[in-house]
């Protein structure tokens, strides 16, 4: 029987593939491609450099700084779950952007209280600040002034009303304050600030008491100082820290320094003086007392308002209840915050009240949100829900212990390169472009 059917054919050769053309590599074009970069010598400028982000200056902080200095500034009270909300809620916002609009060279700048500034950013009050580094607030005076920024100096800040004028004239100064039943120091205070051209006061509020921080506790750092020996070695393992401190003046609380009522508040150099607390009991004790005041009332507020006659803003907001009252007492706007999440644990996040807030005082008054703003998106997503800047704290100091001044300068410039790629991505030509549809929460 034959059986019949389709043969199988043999499979095709497979096609020859072309052959590549290949040259001797020229010089000319290699130098093109291998663009090497020049090695950086100076070891500050290049950890600098090489630093993209605020984490990346925070990284570098963390070698450049003793851990027990470093854990003051990264740290927060308690079991830290604000500064970790504050964080969160910026993260867990998305941008929405609108396309085929020119953007090409985005306006960053904003008014504020109807002044121009070069971007809705202000320095924030820190103390002990020539503690992380020896140039201090006057550094970072200097570094808020060439980039037409808004500086605030605190009241426990290791430099002078008038140090800071001095190192940064062309600069526009706030004062921090923290008002006290001692109405001679506080006019003390109030007249230097305002002989020294400061335009801005700012109360801040939500300290009562101080905020318990179990790092600084396990490492000594606390009022008066009680420093363990594993401090100081973890301090002498930084020799240019240390011999920064011991050649420089000393750490003083500057602003209270031979104050009346305060008891002639001084520091010691070196290692021992960290933080600017004195060896004297006495007097640590009675800046404790300046800083932390449990009768702060709206009376105070009132008094305040009488005797300052420029510009005043509350700091430590997070109520559109309390938003409302201060103004009415008479502040001029409000700072949004919750201290860093250094004060009271377990409070919202700045950003989760903004716009409650914004909601409450309408859109004229002065609204600001501090805390746990470490990139450039940050301020869009806090312009979006109604604040009329930002405030920076840590941003900044994590550059400051990585360099100086020169670290503050990166903090800023990578801080404005954010915040303008992103208006940019968005598709927004100006800051004062943005609005709540360009943001969505879940």
């Amino acid at each position: 029987m034959t059986v019949t059917g389709t043969q199988p054919q043999a499979a095709s050769a497979a096609p020859e593939r072309p052959r590549v053309a290949r040259q001797r590599p020229r010089w000319t074009e290699l130098r093109e491609v291998l663009q090497l970069r020049r090695p950086t010598l100076n070891p500050v400028e290049r950890r600098l450099g090489a630093a993209l982000t605020i984490r990346d200056l925070r990284a570098v902080a963390v070698r450049t700084t003793p851990r027990a200095v470093f854990d003051y500034v990264d740290g927060a009270a308690d079991a830290e779950l604000t500064a970790r909300r504050n964080r969160a809620a910026f993260a867990a916002v998305e941008l929405v952007p609108e396309y085929l609009s020119p953007v090409d060279h985005p306006d960053l700048s904003t008014r504020l209280f109807g002044r121009e500034i070069a971007m809705p950013l202000i320095f924030a009050p820190t103390g002990y600040t020539r503690m992380m580094h020896h140039e201090g607030e006057a550094a970072v005076a200097r570094v808020a002034a060439r980039h037409g920024l808004p500086y605030t100096l605190s009241t426990v800040g290791t430099s002078t009303v008038e140090d800071v004028a001095a190192a940064a004239p062309g600069g526009e100064h706030w004062f921090q304050l923290y008002l006290t039943r001692n109405e001679r120091l506080n006019t003390e205070l109030l007249d230097r600030a305002l002989a020294a051209g400061f335009t801005t006061v700012v109360l801040t509020v939500d300290t009562p008491v101080a905020g318990r921080h179990p790092k600084d506790m396990r490492n000594g750092l606390t009022i008066p100082p009680s420093l363990t020996l594993r401090t100081l070695f973890g301090m002498a393992r930084y020799p240019s820290w240390a011999l920064n401190k011991l050649t420089t003046a000393p750490i003083t609380f500057a602003s209270l320094s031979g104050m009346s009522g305060v008891g002639g508040v001084s520091g010691v150099d070196g290692v021992s003086g960290v933080g600017g607390l004195a060896g004297d009991t006495i007097d640590a004790v009675r800046v404790a007392d300046v800083v932390f005041e449990p009768t702060l009332s709206y009376e105070h507020l009132a008094w305040l308002r009488a005797h300052w006659p420029h510009r005043l803003l509350v700091k430590g907001i997070l109520s559109p209840r309390d938003a409302r009252r201060v103004v009415e007492a008479g502040a001029d706007g409000v700072i949004v915050s919750n201290h860093g999440g250094r004060q009271l644990d377990r409070t919202p996040a700045t950003l989760t009240v903004l716009p409650e807030i914004r909601e409450e005082l309408g859109p004229d008054a002065t609204v600001i949100l501090d805390s746990g703003v470490t990139h450039g998106q940050d301020i869009l997503a806090a312009r979006a829900l109604g604040a009329d800047a930002v405030m920076i704290g840590r941003a900044y100091l994590y550059g400051l212990m990585a360099g100086g001044e020169r670290g503050v300068e990166r903090a800023v410039t990578i801080l404005r390169e954010e915040y303008a790629r992103s208006l940019q991505l968005l598709g927004l030509n100006a800051s004062e472009a943005i609005a709540r549809h360009h943001l969505r929460r879940p």
